[in-house]
């Protein structure tokens, strides 16, 4: 069959053939010699010249249109095309609300260390597996470290552009808009429902999409969709079916390595990070153990006291009552002077957050103010540099049911007659002084400090890191809230900052320095038994006992329940 009849009989086919004819003769009136120069690909600069540029750790460009994210990324460097190096943190901006299901608003991720490689024509995030290491000189050995475990690809996408100087174009947008936070398996494992990510209803907000010089912040709208939803679901959402939540993606500039780790000792209450070390020499434990801490470091280290080059500053929620809000300063302030005695001036605050700054930001050590729609724990997390321990950014989440709780057992206990009244023995006082304590507690955990159950056995009230009951004592038959909380730091609190934070004169042998911090401690009795010692029935201790106060248990058991009698007679 020729064309004529194909035209004929299929009316499809001949305007194929007719655009065919026209494509061609029109190529050949505007490229007679054949030259391929009009269809070379477009660099990235043709590609983005029409969309919202965002220049900072990275350059990326939003396209408002459809809703997307565009990176622009360097030239890869190496046989493994690396194109960079930074901290990766996601978490939740806006949560569930329920405290038994752990999606919190102000909910951090895991740090990561992630590479992006160039590899087959597609762009990875790699998250790199530091569990297994060789510090050591010798790239081979290095080399038979990281090439003997598994590291995790979080993600590979599609090159849409490379210049001829190398440097990428990618589509960003799948990498935001995507369950990074694991929600999913969260609501499932805590019997919630089964659910999967929208993605028809998950989008970018491009208007929180920021750049900075040492980090870039994303943030997106997911919503999830599932079926059968648990109680605390439909107790948090308006329509169970469909979960809404905000999700902050952060990368940041990995710190320099003018950084030096400091060893742990299990005698000191600091938490620690710990990997294996391959390169270590025979006789010698693979395990290696370095704490957790800020950066702070003197002007003038010859000094036992001087100022800091940068201070340790944590914020508030501006979110929080006005009450509350100066209670959470006050208390986390406290923390200021074990730094002093540890030989800083001026080194650590705590203040308001400035208005218009993100909570998330990891540029901010932040005490956030958390609603649940039950009352629910406070922690203090932190996010670390995981090659060497260093602590970027403190985020404690703090509860806001707790105090109202603790209003009522006081009310229980005093009566609510004087509930308002601003005396020593007003249920709203006794709350914020609990408020002012734990906000000390919750910071210390972002400054790198385990629980003491045991320092409310020696020294008085020797730590804010260990769990407090309310000490109500008897004064002629009456109750006595003259000293429930205790105000300000212990002496075990400026032991640990001593141990962790203390920064040595040049030619110092650090190793001995620390030692003799340990020795002082011992001669002083300090005693440190955390939630392994307290928590387990196997290995419970009676000086790790929580919520008890003196160094009798059986004393302040007796006392616990004569002041029981009291409360109840009244």
């Amino acid at each position: 069959m020729n064309s004529t009849s194909v035209r004929r009989h299929c009316p499809i086919m001949s305007l194929v053939l007719a655009m065919g004819a026209c494509v061609f003769v029109q190529g050949q009136e505007n490229n007679p010699e054949g030259n391929e120069e009009s269809s070379a690909p477009p660099t990235i600069a043709e590609r983005v010249k029409d969309l919202q540029k965002h220049e900072g750790l990275l350059t990326f460009y939003t396209d408002t249109r459809k809703g997307k994210v565009l990176l622009e990324l360097p030239a890869a460097q190496g046989p493994r095309g690396l194109l960079g190096e930074y901290l990766y943190i996601e978490g939740l901006l806006q949560g569930l609300g329920s405290n038994p299901v752990g999606l919190d608003r102000g909910k951090l991720g895991p740090d990561r260390l992630v590479h992006f490689r160039h590899v087959g024509g597609r762009v990875l995030i790699e998250h790199i597996n530091l569990r297994y290491r060789a510090l050591s000189d010798n790239q081979d050995e290095q080399n038979a470290v990281r090439q003997s475990f598994a590291t995790s690809v979080i993600w590979a996408g599609e090159i849409e552009i490379e210049d001829p100087d190398g440097r990428l174009l990618i589509d960003f947008t799948s990498f935001l808009v995507r369950d990074a936070h694991n929600v999913v398996t969260t609501l499932k494992r805590s019997g919630q429902g089964s659910y999967s990510l929208d993605e028809k209803r998950s989008v970018i907000d491009l208007v929180n999409c920021l750049a900075f010089p040492e980090n870039l912040e994303f943030e997106a709208v997911l919503t999830f969709a599932g079926s059968e939803p648990g109680r605390d679901v439909r107790s948090t959402t308006p329509t169970p079916e469909s979960i809404s939540l905000v999700q902050h993606h952060s990368l940041v500039k990995l710190p320099d390595s003018n950084y030096r780790p400091r060893k742990h000792d299990p005698r000191v209450g600091c938490n620690a990070m710990r990997f294996l070390d391959y390169a270590t020499p025979l006789g010698q434990p693979l395990e290696q153990r370095w704490i957790n801490r800020h950066r702070l470091e003197k002007v003038d280290p010859r000094a036992s006291q001087s100022r800091v080059k940068e201070p340790i500053i944590y914020y508030v929620d501006r979110g929080a009552p006005e009450a509350i809000r100066n209670a959470l300063v006050e208390g986390g302030n406290w923390w200021a002077e074990a730094f002093e005695k540890a030989g800083f001036t001026d080194a650590y605050r705590v203040e308001v957050m400035p208005a218009g700054a993100h909570p998330l930001d990891v540029r901010y050590n932040m005490v956030q103010w958390v609603h649940r729609s039950t009352r629910g724990w406070s922690y203090g997390g932190s996010i670390s540099d995981p090659r060497t321990g260093e602590i970027i950014k403190g985020h404690v989440s703090r509860g806001s049911l707790r105090v109202r709780q603790d209003i009522l057992l006081f009310e229980g206990l005093a009566g609510v007659a004087k509930t308002g009244s601003g005396d020593p023995d007003d249920p709203v006082e006794l709350a914020l002084a609990r408020i002012r304590q734990l906000s000390a507690h919750e910071i210390g955990h972002t400054l790198g400090f385990a629980h003491n159950f045991a320092a409310s056995t020696y020294d008085g009230r020797a730590s804010v890191m260990d769990y407090p009951a309310p000490l109500i004592g008897i004064e002629n038959g009456e109750l006595d809230f003259s000293d429930v909380y205790g105000v300000g730091i212990g002496s075990w609190d400026i032991h640990t900052v001593r141990y962790a934070y203390s920064q040595f004169k040049p030619n110092a042998d650090e190793d001995e320095q620390l030692a003799k911090i340990v020795r002082d401690g011992l001669d002083a009795g300090y005693r440190f038994m955390s939630d392994s010692d307290a928590r387990s029935l196997g290995s419970a201790h009676p000086l790790a006992h929580l919520w008890d106060n003196g160094d009798d248990p059986v004393e302040a058991l007796n006392l616990s329940m004569r002041v029981r009698r009291i409360a109840l007679d009244n």
